[in-house]
Protein backbone atom coordinates (compact mmCIF):
# COMPACT_ATOMS: atom_id res chain seq x y z
CA UNK A 1 0.00 0.00 0.00
CA UNK A 2 1.24 3.12 -1.00
CA UNK A 3 1.51 5.85 1.57
CA UNK A 4 -1.28 7.93 -0.31
CA UNK A 5 -3.71 4.42 -0.06
CA UNK A 6 -2.26 4.07 3.81
CA UNK A 7 -3.92 8.10 4.84
CA UNK A 8 -7.78 6.96 3.67
CA UNK A 9 -7.02 3.27 5.39
CA UNK A 10 -5.66 4.60 8.75
CA UNK A 11 -8.68 7.27 8.89
CA UNK A 12 -11.05 4.76 8.79
CA UNK A 13 -9.84 2.56 10.93
CA UNK A 14 -9.94 5.87 13.48
CA UNK A 15 -13.14 6.21 12.50
CA UNK A 16 -14.34 2.12 13.29
CA UNK A 17 -12.16 2.30 16.53
CA UNK A 18 -14.16 5.52 17.52
CA UNK A 19 -17.50 3.72 16.72
CA UNK A 20 -16.39 1.06 18.56
CA UNK A 21 -15.59 2.86 21.67
CA UNK A 22 -18.58 4.53 21.89
CA UNK A 23 -20.89 2.36 21.23
CA UNK A 24 -23.31 1.80 24.10
CA UNK A 25 -23.16 -1.91 23.51
CA UNK A 26 -19.52 -4.37 24.41
CA UNK A 27 -17.80 -4.63 21.28
CA UNK A 28 -14.61 -6.54 20.54
CA UNK A 29 -12.31 -6.98 17.46
CA UNK A 30 -10.72 -10.73 17.31
CA UNK A 31 -8.00 -10.93 14.76
CA UNK A 32 -8.12 -14.11 12.48
CA UNK A 33 -5.86 -15.78 14.46
CA UNK A 34 -8.43 -15.26 17.10
CA UNK A 35 -6.64 -12.95 19.56
CA UNK A 36 -8.36 -9.55 20.79
CA UNK A 37 -7.15 -6.79 18.84
CA UNK A 38 -9.59 -3.78 20.52
CA UNK A 39 -12.69 -4.40 23.33
CA UNK A 40 -14.43 -1.03 24.56
CA UNK A 41 -14.98 -0.30 27.81
CA UNK A 42 -18.49 -2.08 27.76
CA UNK A 43 -16.48 -4.82 27.26
CA UNK A 44 -14.19 -5.01 29.41
CA UNK A 45 -16.43 -4.27 32.31
CA UNK A 46 -18.15 -7.27 31.00
CA UNK A 47 -15.10 -9.56 30.21
CA UNK A 48 -12.40 -7.72 32.55
CA UNK A 49 -9.80 -10.22 30.97
CA UNK A 50 -10.07 -8.61 27.48
CA UNK A 51 -6.84 -7.10 26.46
CA UNK A 52 -4.94 -6.90 22.88
CA UNK A 53 -3.11 -9.52 22.03
CA UNK A 54 -5.06 -12.56 24.48
CA UNK A 55 -6.68 -15.06 23.13
CA UNK A 56 -10.19 -15.01 22.81
CA UNK A 57 -10.71 -18.48 24.61
CA UNK A 58 -8.88 -17.68 27.69
CA UNK A 59 -10.11 -14.01 28.74
CA UNK A 60 -13.49 -14.03 26.61
CA UNK A 61 -16.75 -16.93 26.74
CA UNK A 62 -16.27 -20.36 25.67
CA UNK A 63 -19.32 -20.07 23.47
CA UNK A 64 -17.90 -17.12 21.68
CA UNK A 65 -14.64 -18.51 21.37
CA UNK A 66 -16.26 -21.32 19.76
CA UNK A 67 -18.25 -19.48 17.34
CA UNK A 68 -15.51 -17.27 16.36
CA UNK A 69 -13.74 -20.69 15.33
CA UNK A 70 -16.08 -21.38 13.24
CA UNK A 71 -16.79 -18.11 11.34
CA UNK A 72 -12.99 -18.63 9.50
CA UNK A 73 -13.66 -17.91 5.57
CA UNK A 74 -16.89 -17.27 5.89
CA UNK A 75 -18.96 -14.52 4.61
CA UNK A 76 -18.47 -10.73 6.30
CA UNK A 77 -22.06 -10.62 8.12
CA UNK A 78 -23.71 -13.97 9.56
CA UNK A 79 -26.13 -15.52 12.07
CA UNK A 80 -25.75 -14.14 15.45
CA UNK A 81 -25.03 -16.86 18.12
CA UNK A 82 -26.26 -16.51 21.76
CA UNK A 83 -24.90 -17.68 25.40
CA UNK A 84 -24.89 -17.27 29.12
CA UNK A 85 -22.38 -14.43 30.76
CA UNK A 86 -23.38 -14.94 34.55
CA UNK A 87 -27.15 -14.99 34.95
CA UNK A 88 -28.11 -12.82 31.93
CA UNK A 89 -27.71 -14.26 28.18
CA UNK A 90 -26.10 -11.75 25.17
CA UNK A 91 -27.02 -11.94 21.32
CA UNK A 92 -23.26 -11.70 19.40
CA UNK A 93 -23.45 -10.01 16.51
CA UNK A 94 -20.34 -10.73 13.58
CA UNK A 95 -19.11 -8.10 11.12
CA UNK A 96 -16.21 -9.37 9.13
CA UNK A 97 -13.42 -6.99 8.51
CA UNK A 98 -11.57 -6.32 4.90
CA UNK A 99 -8.03 -8.31 7.03
CA UNK A 100 -10.14 -11.06 8.61
CA UNK A 101 -10.66 -9.81 11.98
CA UNK A 102 -14.15 -9.73 13.27
CA UNK A 103 -16.27 -7.41 14.98
CA UNK A 104 -18.50 -9.28 17.89
CA UNK A 105 -20.87 -6.36 18.68
CA UNK A 106 -22.61 -8.33 22.34
CA UNK A 107 -26.74 -7.36 22.44
CA UNK A 108 -28.37 -8.10 26.00
CA UNK A 109 -31.16 -10.30 25.75
CA UNK A 110 -31.98 -10.93 29.02
CA UNK A 111 -35.61 -10.12 28.49
CA UNK A 112 -36.13 -11.06 25.80
CA UNK A 113 -34.84 -14.90 26.16
CA UNK A 114 -37.22 -14.45 29.78
CA UNK A 115 -40.50 -13.16 27.81
CA UNK A 116 -40.29 -16.24 25.42
CA UNK A 117 -39.04 -19.09 28.04
CA UNK A 118 -42.52 -17.30 30.04
CA UNK A 119 -44.34 -17.59 26.34
CA UNK A 120 -43.04 -21.39 25.78
CA UNK A 121 -43.60 -22.07 29.91
CA UNK A 122 -47.13 -20.89 29.68
CA UNK A 123 -47.87 -22.57 26.55
CA UNK A 124 -46.94 -25.91 27.99
CA UNK A 125 -49.30 -25.05 30.97
CA UNK A 126 -51.97 -24.25 29.05
CA UNK A 127 -51.34 -27.35 26.74
CA UNK A 128 -51.15 -29.51 30.04
CA UNK A 129 -54.31 -27.62 31.91
CA UNK A 130 -56.02 -29.05 28.44
CA UNK A 131 -54.93 -32.68 28.98
CA UNK A 132 -55.39 -32.49 32.43
CA UNK A 133 -59.26 -31.09 31.92
CA UNK A 134 -59.72 -34.17 29.35
CA UNK A 135 -58.54 -36.69 31.38
CA UNK A 136 -60.62 -35.70 34.49
CA UNK A 137 -63.35 -35.27 32.29
CA UNK A 138 -63.75 -38.65 30.56
CA UNK A 139 -64.81 -40.33 33.73
CA UNK A 140 -67.17 -39.20 36.10
CA UNK A 141 -66.69 -41.90 38.35
CA UNK A 142 -64.70 -40.54 41.65
CA UNK A 143 -61.51 -43.50 42.30
CA UNK A 144 -60.66 -43.01 39.04
CA UNK A 145 -60.40 -38.87 39.15
CA UNK A 146 -58.40 -38.91 42.06
CA UNK A 147 -56.33 -41.29 40.48
CA UNK A 148 -55.63 -38.91 37.15
CA UNK A 149 -55.28 -36.15 39.88
CA UNK A 150 -52.37 -37.63 41.66
CA UNK A 151 -50.61 -39.25 38.26
CA UNK A 152 -50.93 -35.61 36.40
CA UNK A 153 -49.86 -34.02 39.36
CA UNK A 154 -46.79 -36.27 40.12
CA UNK A 155 -45.57 -35.93 36.26
CA UNK A 156 -46.10 -32.47 35.92
CA UNK A 157 -46.16 -30.60 38.80
CA UNK A 158 -43.76 -32.23 41.52
CA UNK A 159 -42.03 -35.78 42.60
CA UNK A 160 -44.44 -36.93 44.46
CA UNK A 161 -48.42 -36.04 44.74
CA UNK A 162 -51.26 -36.81 47.32
CA UNK A 163 -55.06 -36.21 46.86
CA UNK A 164 -56.82 -36.35 50.10
CA UNK A 165 -60.48 -36.86 50.19
CA UNK A 166 -62.73 -35.94 52.63
CA UNK A 167 -63.14 -37.60 55.67
CA UNK A 168 -65.42 -40.98 55.96
CA UNK A 169 -66.36 -41.15 59.37
CA UNK A 170 -62.91 -41.38 61.25
CA UNK A 171 -60.53 -42.58 58.16
CA UNK A 172 -58.99 -40.01 55.54
CA UNK A 173 -58.70 -42.06 51.95
CA UNK A 174 -56.00 -40.54 49.99
CA UNK A 175 -54.37 -41.18 46.64
CA UNK A 176 -50.78 -41.28 46.45
CA UNK A 177 -48.59 -41.39 43.43
CA UNK A 178 -44.63 -40.85 42.46
CA UNK A 179 -43.50 -39.47 39.81
CA UNK A 180 -43.42 -42.47 36.66
CA UNK A 181 -45.14 -44.82 38.84
CA UNK A 182 -48.82 -45.76 39.42
CA UNK A 183 -51.55 -44.74 42.03
CA UNK A 184 -51.54 -46.58 45.30
CA UNK A 185 -54.79 -46.02 47.40
CA UNK A 186 -54.93 -46.16 51.41
CA UNK A 187 -56.99 -44.98 54.22
CA UNK A 188 -55.69 -43.77 57.67
CA UNK A 189 -57.25 -43.27 61.13
CA UNK A 190 -55.36 -39.59 61.10
CA UNK A 191 -56.19 -36.42 62.09
CA UNK A 192 -55.60 -33.72 59.08
CA UNK A 193 -55.05 -31.03 61.59
CA UNK A 194 -51.90 -32.80 62.51
CA UNK A 195 -50.47 -31.37 58.92
CA UNK A 196 -50.52 -27.59 58.74
CA UNK A 197 -52.97 -26.25 55.85
CA UNK A 198 -54.52 -29.55 55.25
CA UNK A 199 -57.23 -29.39 57.56
CA UNK A 200 -58.28 -26.19 56.11
CA UNK A 201 -57.27 -27.39 52.95
CA UNK A 202 -59.87 -29.76 53.08
CA UNK A 203 -62.50 -26.71 54.63
CA UNK A 204 -62.11 -25.33 51.31
CA UNK A 205 -59.91 -22.21 53.02
CA UNK A 206 -56.88 -20.56 50.69
CA UNK A 207 -53.58 -22.66 50.68
CA UNK A 208 -50.60 -21.53 52.99
CA UNK A 209 -47.90 -20.49 51.65
CA UNK A 210 -45.42 -23.50 51.42
CA UNK A 211 -42.09 -21.97 53.42
CA UNK A 212 -45.11 -21.72 55.68
CA UNK A 213 -44.86 -25.90 55.96
CA UNK A 214 -41.92 -27.70 57.61
CA UNK A 215 -41.53 -31.36 55.83
CA UNK A 216 -39.94 -32.47 58.82
CA UNK A 217 -42.68 -32.58 60.66
CA UNK A 218 -44.77 -34.43 57.99
CA UNK A 219 -46.58 -37.51 59.45
CA UNK A 220 -45.27 -40.33 57.90
CA UNK A 221 -49.08 -41.57 56.76
CA UNK A 222 -48.97 -38.25 54.49
CA UNK A 223 -45.54 -39.12 52.50
CA UNK A 224 -45.59 -41.59 49.66
CA UNK A 225 -43.83 -44.73 49.74
CA UNK A 226 -40.24 -44.26 47.85
CA UNK A 227 -40.58 -40.31 47.90
CA UNK A 228 -37.18 -40.45 50.33
CA UNK A 229 -36.34 -36.79 52.24
CA UNK A 230 -38.68 -34.15 51.27
CA UNK A 231 -37.68 -30.56 50.80
CA UNK A 232 -40.72 -28.72 50.24
CA UNK A 233 -44.34 -29.07 50.54
CA UNK A 234 -47.20 -27.68 48.54
CA UNK A 235 -50.93 -28.12 50.15
CA UNK A 236 -53.70 -26.51 47.65
CA UNK A 237 -57.48 -27.32 48.08
CA UNK A 238 -59.32 -28.71 45.53
CA UNK A 239 -62.35 -26.55 45.48
CA UNK A 240 -65.68 -28.05 44.27
CA UNK A 241 -69.47 -27.33 42.98
CA UNK A 242 -69.90 -25.40 46.64
CA UNK A 243 -68.28 -27.72 48.81
CA UNK A 244 -64.74 -28.97 48.96
CA UNK A 245 -63.47 -31.98 47.06
CA UNK A 246 -60.38 -32.74 49.10
CA UNK A 247 -56.90 -31.53 48.98
CA UNK A 248 -53.83 -31.74 46.70
CA UNK A 249 -50.22 -32.36 48.46
CA UNK A 250 -47.52 -31.48 46.31
CA UNK A 251 -43.78 -33.16 47.38
CA UNK A 252 -40.50 -32.16 46.13
CA UNK A 253 -37.22 -34.33 47.37
CA UNK A 254 -34.29 -32.31 49.10
CA UNK A 255 -31.52 -31.25 47.09
CA UNK A 256 -33.78 -29.86 44.65
CA UNK A 257 -35.13 -26.11 44.44
CA UNK A 258 -38.12 -25.62 46.39
CA UNK A 259 -41.37 -24.62 44.66
CA UNK A 260 -41.87 -20.84 43.55
CA UNK A 261 -44.48 -18.34 44.32
CA UNK A 262 -45.30 -18.91 40.35
CA UNK A 263 -45.46 -23.59 41.36
CA UNK A 264 -48.01 -22.64 43.48
CA UNK A 265 -50.22 -20.24 41.81
CA UNK A 266 -49.81 -22.87 38.32
CA UNK A 267 -50.72 -26.00 41.20
CA UNK A 268 -54.11 -24.12 42.39
CA UNK A 269 -55.03 -23.55 38.98
CA UNK A 270 -54.87 -27.55 38.27
CA UNK A 271 -56.35 -27.90 41.89
CA UNK A 272 -59.38 -26.00 40.50
CA UNK A 273 -59.65 -28.07 37.31
CA UNK A 274 -59.42 -31.67 39.10
CA UNK A 275 -61.82 -30.23 42.26
CA UNK A 276 -64.37 -29.50 39.82
CA UNK A 277 -64.25 -33.03 37.78
CA UNK A 278 -64.15 -34.75 41.47
CA UNK A 279 -67.19 -32.78 42.60
CA UNK A 280 -68.87 -33.73 39.41
CA UNK A 281 -67.77 -37.31 39.71
CA UNK A 282 -69.25 -37.23 43.44
CA UNK A 283 -72.39 -35.46 42.56
CA UNK A 284 -73.27 -38.04 39.67
CA UNK A 285 -72.54 -40.94 42.01
CA UNK A 286 -74.83 -39.48 44.85
CA UNK A 287 -77.42 -38.87 41.87
CA UNK A 288 -76.68 -42.71 40.56
CA UNK A 289 -77.25 -44.14 44.11
CA UNK A 290 -80.13 -42.29 44.71
CA UNK A 291 -81.40 -42.84 41.48
CA UNK A 292 -80.59 -46.68 41.64
CA UNK A 293 -82.72 -46.64 44.99
CA UNK A 294 -85.94 -45.29 43.53
CA UNK A 295 -85.29 -47.20 40.34
CA UNK A 296 -85.53 -50.04 42.76
CA UNK A 297 -89.30 -48.99 43.86
CA UNK A 298 -90.36 -48.23 40.06
CA UNK A 299 -89.48 -51.03 38.67
CA UNK A 300 -91.71 -54.15 38.12
CA UNK A 301 -91.09 -56.84 40.61
CA UNK A 302 -89.80 -60.48 39.49
CA UNK A 303 -92.68 -62.83 39.42
CA UNK A 304 -92.92 -66.20 40.29
CA UNK A 305 -95.13 -68.98 41.39
CA UNK A 306 -97.37 -68.19 44.62
CA UNK A 307 -99.34 -70.58 46.54
CA UNK A 308 -99.89 -72.66 43.59
CA UNK A 309 -100.97 -70.53 41.27
CA UNK A 310 -97.95 -68.53 38.30
CA UNK A 311 -97.55 -65.27 37.88
CA UNK A 312 -95.29 -64.14 35.22
CA UNK A 313 -93.86 -60.66 33.86
CA UNK A 314 -92.64 -58.25 31.24
CA UNK A 315 -91.56 -54.86 30.64
CA UNK A 316 -90.39 -52.85 28.35
CA UNK A 317 -89.98 -49.07 28.89
CA UNK A 318 -90.41 -47.00 25.21
CA UNK A 319 -87.09 -45.37 25.42
CA UNK A 320 -84.04 -47.46 25.08
CA UNK A 321 -81.85 -45.38 27.80
CA UNK A 322 -84.64 -45.44 30.36
CA UNK A 323 -85.41 -48.36 32.78
CA UNK A 324 -89.09 -46.81 33.44
CA UNK A 325 -92.05 -45.37 32.23
CA UNK A 326 -96.24 -45.56 32.49
CA UNK A 327 -97.00 -49.47 32.11
CA UNK A 328 -96.53 -51.43 35.40
CA UNK A 329 -97.47 -54.37 37.09
CA UNK A 330 -97.66 -55.69 41.17
CA UNK A 331 -98.53 -59.10 42.62
CA UNK A 332 -99.09 -58.79 46.33
CA UNK A 333 -99.43 -62.35 47.81
CA UNK A 334 -102.44 -63.31 49.88
CA UNK A 335 -101.78 -63.00 53.78
CA UNK A 336 -103.09 -66.78 54.77
CA UNK A 337 -103.22 -69.75 53.24
CA UNK A 338 -106.36 -70.12 51.02
CA UNK A 339 -106.59 -66.64 50.46
CA UNK A 340 -106.43 -65.10 47.32
CA UNK A 341 -103.43 -63.25 45.81
CA UNK A 342 -103.71 -59.75 44.43
CA UNK A 343 -102.37 -58.76 41.14
CA UNK A 344 -103.20 -55.54 39.12
CA UNK A 345 -101.60 -53.97 35.74
CA UNK A 346 -102.05 -50.73 34.65
CA UNK A 347 -101.01 -48.23 32.38
CA UNK A 348 -100.64 -43.85 33.41
CA UNK A 349 -100.96 -41.60 30.33
CA UNK A 350 -97.28 -40.46 29.08
CA UNK A 351 -94.15 -42.03 28.99
CA UNK A 352 -90.86 -41.77 31.28
CA UNK A 353 -90.14 -40.29 34.42
CA UNK A 354 -93.29 -38.40 34.76
CA UNK A 355 -95.43 -40.90 34.13
CA UNK A 356 -93.24 -42.80 36.37
CA UNK A 357 -93.81 -41.07 39.39
CA UNK A 358 -97.39 -41.63 39.09
CA UNK A 359 -97.16 -44.87 38.50
CA UNK A 360 -95.32 -45.14 41.79
CA UNK A 361 -98.00 -43.06 43.73
CA UNK A 362 -100.80 -45.17 42.40
CA UNK A 363 -98.84 -48.81 43.21
CA UNK A 364 -98.19 -47.20 46.78
CA UNK A 365 -101.98 -46.42 47.19
CA UNK A 366 -102.94 -50.28 46.19
CA UNK A 367 -100.58 -51.47 48.58
CA UNK A 368 -101.99 -49.21 51.04
CA UNK A 369 -105.42 -50.76 49.98
CA UNK A 370 -104.76 -54.11 49.96
CA UNK A 371 -106.77 -55.17 53.59
CA UNK A 372 -109.83 -55.08 51.16
CA UNK A 373 -108.36 -55.97 48.16
CA UNK A 374 -111.26 -58.40 47.87
CA UNK A 375 -113.36 -55.82 46.92
CA UNK A 376 -112.18 -54.89 43.89
CA UNK A 377 -114.60 -51.82 42.89
CA UNK A 378 -113.85 -50.14 46.77
CA UNK A 379 -110.33 -50.30 45.84
CA UNK A 380 -110.83 -48.26 42.48
CA UNK A 381 -113.07 -46.08 44.13
CA UNK A 382 -110.45 -44.81 46.14
CA UNK A 383 -107.49 -44.63 44.22
CA UNK A 384 -109.85 -42.71 42.03
CA UNK A 385 -110.43 -40.65 44.73
CA UNK A 386 -106.72 -40.25 45.79
CA UNK A 387 -106.05 -39.53 41.90
CA UNK A 388 -108.35 -36.83 41.93
CA UNK A 389 -107.40 -34.75 45.08
CA UNK A 390 -103.69 -34.55 43.81
CA UNK A 391 -102.00 -32.25 41.52
CA UNK A 392 -101.10 -34.84 38.67
CA UNK A 393 -103.42 -34.29 35.48
CA UNK A 394 -102.61 -37.60 34.01
CA UNK A 395 -105.13 -39.92 34.25
CA UNK A 396 -104.80 -44.54 34.47
CA UNK A 397 -106.28 -47.36 32.70
CA UNK A 398 -106.20 -50.45 35.06
CA UNK A 399 -106.87 -54.41 35.81
CA UNK A 400 -107.38 -56.07 39.02
CA UNK A 401 -107.27 -59.86 39.51
CA UNK A 402 -107.07 -61.84 42.67
CA UNK A 403 -106.66 -65.57 41.94
CA UNK A 404 -106.50 -68.36 44.57
CA UNK A 405 -105.96 -72.08 43.95
CA UNK A 406 -108.86 -74.39 44.15
CA UNK A 407 -108.30 -78.08 43.66
CA UNK A 408 -106.56 -78.38 40.53
CA UNK A 409 -108.03 -75.55 39.21
CA UNK A 410 -107.32 -71.41 39.55
CA UNK A 411 -110.25 -69.09 40.55
CA UNK A 412 -109.77 -65.61 38.78
CA UNK A 413 -111.75 -62.95 39.23
CA UNK A 414 -110.85 -60.06 36.93
CA UNK A 415 -112.01 -56.29 37.71
CA UNK A 416 -111.33 -54.02 34.33
CA UNK A 417 -111.18 -50.44 34.59
CA UNK A 418 -110.73 -48.74 30.82
CA UNK A 419 -108.04 -50.78 29.99
CA UNK A 420 -108.02 -53.27 27.05
CA UNK A 421 -109.76 -56.66 28.13
CA UNK A 422 -107.35 -59.36 29.08
CA UNK A 423 -107.47 -63.07 27.16
CA UNK A 424 -107.77 -66.66 28.64
CA UNK A 425 -106.50 -69.23 26.44
CA UNK A 426 -107.72 -72.48 27.01
CA UNK A 427 -105.80 -76.15 26.88
CA UNK A 428 -107.04 -76.31 23.00
CA UNK A 429 -105.41 -73.13 22.26
CA UNK A 430 -109.40 -71.33 22.20
CA UNK A 431 -108.70 -67.59 23.43
CA UNK A 432 -111.66 -66.01 25.29
CA UNK A 433 -112.21 -62.50 26.02
CA UNK A 434 -112.46 -61.17 29.85
CA UNK A 435 -115.61 -59.53 29.55
CA UNK A 436 -115.28 -57.01 32.53
CA UNK A 437 -115.53 -53.25 31.65
CA UNK A 438 -114.68 -50.12 33.31
CA UNK A 439 -114.21 -46.42 33.47
CA UNK A 440 -110.58 -44.69 33.38
CA UNK A 441 -109.07 -44.05 36.98
CA UNK A 442 -108.19 -40.34 37.47
CA UNK A 443 -110.97 -38.26 35.34
CA UNK A 444 -114.38 -38.37 36.78
CA UNK A 445 -115.61 -38.25 40.38
CA UNK A 446 -117.23 -41.83 40.19
CA UNK A 447 -116.07 -44.70 38.29
CA UNK A 448 -117.86 -47.83 36.98
CA UNK A 449 -116.59 -50.99 36.83
CA UNK A 450 -117.67 -54.94 36.53
CA UNK A 451 -116.00 -58.10 37.83
CA UNK A 452 -116.10 -61.74 36.27
CA UNK A 453 -115.19 -64.53 36.97
CA UNK A 454 -113.11 -67.12 35.49
CA UNK A 455 -111.79 -70.47 36.31
CA UNK A 456 -108.38 -71.71 34.98
CA UNK A 457 -107.76 -75.47 34.33
CA UNK A 458 -104.54 -76.86 34.30
CA UNK A 459 -101.92 -75.58 31.59
CA UNK A 460 -104.65 -72.65 31.17
CA UNK A 461 -103.80 -68.46 31.88
CA UNK A 462 -104.92 -65.58 31.41
CA UNK A 463 -102.71 -63.12 29.53
CA UNK A 464 -102.84 -59.07 30.95
CA UNK A 465 -101.14 -56.83 28.24
CA UNK A 466 -100.98 -52.83 27.71
CA UNK A 467 -101.86 -51.04 25.09
CA UNK A 468 -98.05 -51.18 23.81
CA UNK A 469 -98.18 -54.43 22.25
CA UNK A 470 -101.38 -54.57 20.33
CA UNK A 471 -100.67 -50.38 19.33
CA UNK A 472 -97.03 -51.41 18.52
CA UNK A 473 -96.35 -50.45 14.70
CA UNK A 474 -94.20 -52.27 12.74
CA UNK A 475 -94.30 -55.25 9.81
CA UNK A 476 -92.93 -55.03 6.35
CA UNK A 477 -94.04 -51.01 5.82
CA UNK A 478 -93.41 -49.73 9.39
CA UNK A 479 -97.08 -48.88 9.27
CA UNK A 480 -99.24 -51.64 10.44
CA UNK A 481 -100.47 -52.63 14.00
CA UNK A 482 -99.42 -55.30 15.73
CA UNK A 483 -103.19 -56.02 16.56
CA UNK A 484 -105.27 -58.05 19.32
CA UNK A 485 -105.81 -60.64 16.36
CA UNK A 486 -102.31 -61.02 16.06
CA UNK A 487 -101.63 -61.23 19.92
CA UNK A 488 -104.58 -63.93 20.02
CA UNK A 489 -103.15 -65.97 17.04
CA UNK A 490 -100.03 -65.89 19.12
CA UNK A 491 -100.98 -66.71 22.57
CA UNK A 492 -103.03 -69.40 20.73
CA UNK A 493 -99.95 -71.22 19.95
CA UNK A 494 -98.77 -71.20 23.59
CA UNK A 495 -101.62 -72.96 24.92
CA UNK A 496 -100.27 -75.36 28.13
CA UNK A 497 -96.85 -73.61 28.30
CA UNK A 498 -95.44 -72.14 31.52
CA UNK A 499 -96.34 -68.69 32.26
CA UNK A 500 -92.75 -67.08 31.66
CA UNK A 501 -92.69 -68.34 28.48
CA UNK A 502 -95.87 -67.05 27.41
CA UNK A 503 -93.99 -63.73 28.32
CA UNK A 504 -90.97 -64.17 26.28
CA UNK A 505 -92.84 -65.48 23.23
CA UNK A 506 -95.24 -62.24 23.51
CA UNK A 507 -92.12 -59.95 23.70
CA UNK A 508 -90.20 -61.45 20.85
CA UNK A 509 -92.79 -61.30 18.68
CA UNK A 510 -93.66 -57.66 19.66
CA UNK A 511 -89.75 -56.75 19.05
CA UNK A 512 -89.55 -58.79 15.91
CA UNK A 513 -92.52 -56.71 14.61
CA UNK A 514 -91.09 -53.28 15.69
CA UNK A 515 -87.89 -54.34 14.15
CA UNK A 516 -86.15 -51.06 16.40
CA UNK A 517 -88.81 -48.68 15.63
CA UNK A 518 -90.23 -46.30 18.24
CA UNK A 519 -92.60 -47.50 20.70
CA UNK A 520 -94.96 -46.83 23.49
CA UNK A 521 -94.27 -48.80 26.88
CA UNK A 522 -95.18 -52.57 26.80
CA UNK A 523 -96.09 -54.58 29.33
CA UNK A 524 -97.79 -58.01 30.19
CA UNK A 525 -98.35 -59.97 32.73
CA UNK A 526 -99.98 -64.08 32.62
CA UNK A 527 -101.54 -65.64 35.46
CA UNK A 528 -101.64 -69.39 35.15
CA UNK A 529 -102.68 -72.96 36.63
CA UNK A 530 -99.64 -74.49 36.24
CA UNK A 531 -98.86 -77.95 35.04
CA UNK A 532 -97.36 -80.43 37.24
CA UNK A 533 -95.38 -83.32 35.94
CA UNK A 534 -95.46 -86.73 37.58
CA UNK A 535 -93.75 -90.29 36.59
CA UNK A 536 -94.96 -93.22 37.22
CA UNK A 537 -93.94 -96.90 36.06
CA UNK A 538 -96.31 -98.57 33.75
CA UNK A 539 -96.11 -102.09 32.25
CA UNK A 540 -91.99 -101.85 33.03
CA UNK A 541 -91.76 -98.74 31.37
CA UNK A 542 -91.55 -94.75 32.15
CA UNK A 543 -94.84 -92.36 31.11
CA UNK A 544 -95.20 -89.12 32.36
CA UNK A 545 -98.47 -88.09 33.78
CA UNK A 546 -99.98 -84.21 34.06
CA UNK A 547 -101.54 -83.90 37.15
CA UNK A 548 -102.31 -80.62 39.38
Amino acid sequence: MTPAEQVPAQSAVAESAAAWTSSPYPVLVVEADRTVRHANRHAVALFPRLGPGVPLDVCGPAWLARAHACREGEAPTGESVSGMVGERSFEAHPTVQGDGAVVWWLVDDTDHRLAREALRMERERTAFLTEASNALLSSLNVTRCMDVTARLAAEHLADAAVVVAPMRGRLLPLVACLHGQSPQHAAYDADPADVPGLSEALQGFPPVHSRWIDPANAPDWLIPEGTGEVGSIVITPLPGHGVPAGALVLFRRSGERAFTKGEEVFARLFAARAGAALSAARLYAEQASLTVTLMRELLPPALHQISGVEFAGGYRPSQVSERIGGDFYDVHPAAAAGEASFAVLGDVCGKGLEAAVLTGKIRNTLHALLPMADDHQRVLELLNGALLSSHHTRFATLVLASAVREAASVLLRVTNAGHPPGLIVRQDGTVEEVGSRGTLIGVMPTITSTTIEAHLAPGEFCALFTDGITEARGGPLGDELFGEQRLRNALARCAAMPAEAVVEHVQMLASQWLAGRPHDDMAIMVIAAPLTHHLSAVDGRTRGRFTA
